[in-house]
């Protein structure tokens, strides 16, 4: 027995002692898959035909060296990353990073051909997928609207571009077997004050109906919309707020997309987890680091993560609310972003499977309020440390502090390179 594993034995008992089982949370903990967004690894570019700028209140700082130009090396990146995380894992896509080949294929023309080396991908290491619609960065978005334009032939364009992308997801689901969540995010709204908020929201409506019209097995695709507050270049209104897209996700049975850099800075997205779960199919989650607002900073196991989690882990709901990551940094090394994001979410995670509930509840229940803070005071010590590394080393990835020399090594034999 290593020194790894006897610190987790000495772990294993101390939560004993507080009626956790240790080994029966981190059985649970491998059965949960985090969805990893691919587009940390080459600042949101992808690989199409467009040189128009990212846009659409996105935006990404620095330049840090050896950005893959293709998708062989964005794929290797991607694969360096998942040896660095435990677990299930899947991979979000947006569009823009379809197999192309070189050829000129409008976002309204895309289908399942230009994704089946992705599945080959994904099979081969045992991950799902999951998708978006690309709405930005492109000229039928120049005018701040997508599927709530008023214009027609724009809106038209969005919606079946849109519509594709779902049948891309029914696509990835069937094949792989794993469900993939399809999610809605659009950056359609005003600089400034409009007097059309009502027009623009009920032609979103309508726009939605028609791209959910097609009815596809939900083990193989569930739908969600994802809420902004506001964004550059629609600081004053966002068609798709949160009201919007929560009234209709509770009218249609879709999923919620919680985004944690989408809100007042003051906002817990951990509050809303409760408050919507007994009216919704599900949630989504997108967790990135806002500093100020939505800066897409790399996600860190903050008090809010934590709480985002134990949310979740006390409603009983890790069958309900899928967990992703969703931020882009191009100041620091992408792998090590990526490696630094995901371990965060599931040691997180983690942390909440190993609360003692049980416990903490019975004295709520008997009204031992000072009992209740205490005990929920004293878990932060418990030796967590122990059991996360034991994770790492059962699940064949390096445990902490191990995982950076390989990044930089990487960064040394293969990033240098480029």
């Amino acid at each position: 027995m290593n020194n790894m594993q006897k610190q987790y034995e000495e772990a294993r008992k101390q939560y004993q002692d507080v009626g956790v089982d240790t080994d029966k949370a981190l059985e649970k903990l491998g059965k949960i898959p985090i969805s990893i967004h691919c587009w940390q690894g080459d600042d949101v570019t992808g690989f199409e035909y467009s040189d128009i700028a990212l846009g659409g209140g996105l935006l990404t700082t620095g330049n840090f060296k050896g950005k893959p130009r293709n998708l062989l090396q964005l794929r290797q990146d991607i694969e360096k990353a998942f040896t660095l995380i435990p677990g299930p894992k899947k991979i979000n896509l947006h569009p823009i990073y379809g197999d192309f080949k070189g050829k000129k294929v409008d976002r309204d023309q895309i289908g399942p051909e230009h994704f089946e080396s992705w599945v080959d991908w994904a099979q081969k290491n045992n991950a799902g997928i999951d998708f978006n619609p690309t709405t930005f960065a492109h000229k039928m978005a120049d005018g701040g609207y997508t599927i709530s334009d008023k214009d027609k032939k724009i809106r038209n364009f969005w919606i079946e571009h849109a519509r594709r992308c779902r049948e891309i997801s029914n696509y990835f689901g069937s094949r792989l077997g794993k469900t993939c969540i399809y999610n809605i995010w659009v950056q359609d709204g005003a600089k400034d004050t409009t007097l059309a908020k009502y027009e623009h929201r009920m032609i979103m409506k309508e726009a939605l109906d028609e791209i959910f019209s097609e009815k596809y097995p939900e083990s193989n695709v569930l739908d969600a919309l994802e809420s902004k507050l506001f964004g550059l270049g629609s600081e004053s209104f966002t068609v798709g707020s949160l009201d919007f897209y929560l009234a209709y996700a509770a009218q249609n049975g879709k999923l919620i997309t919680f985004d944690t850099g989408h809100f007042h800075p003051t906002e817990l997205v951990s509050d809303k987890i409760s408050a919507v779960l007994p009216f919704l199919k599900g949630i989504m989650l997108h967790l990135s680091r806002g500093i100020r607002w939505d800066s897409d900073h790399v996600t860190i196991m903050s008090d809010e993560v934590i709480e985002i989690m134990k949310e979740i882990v006390r409603a009983g709901a890790t069958g309900r609310v899928y967990i992703g990551t969703d931020f882009f940094d191009s100041s620091i090394n992408r792998i090590g972003a990526w490696a630094i994001g995901a371990r965060a979410v599931i040691k997180a995670l983690l942390v909440a499977l190993l609360e003692p509930a049980s416990v903490i509840k019975k004295y709520e229940d008997e009204g031992l309020l000072f009992a209740r803070l205490g005990m929920l005071e004293d878990s932060k010590t418990m030796p967590f440390g122990a059991v996360w590394n034991y994770h790492c080393l059962a699940s064949g990835v390096p445990a902490d502090a191990a995982w950076i020399g390989e990044v930089l090594k990487y960064e040394a034999e293969v990033l240098d390179e480029r």
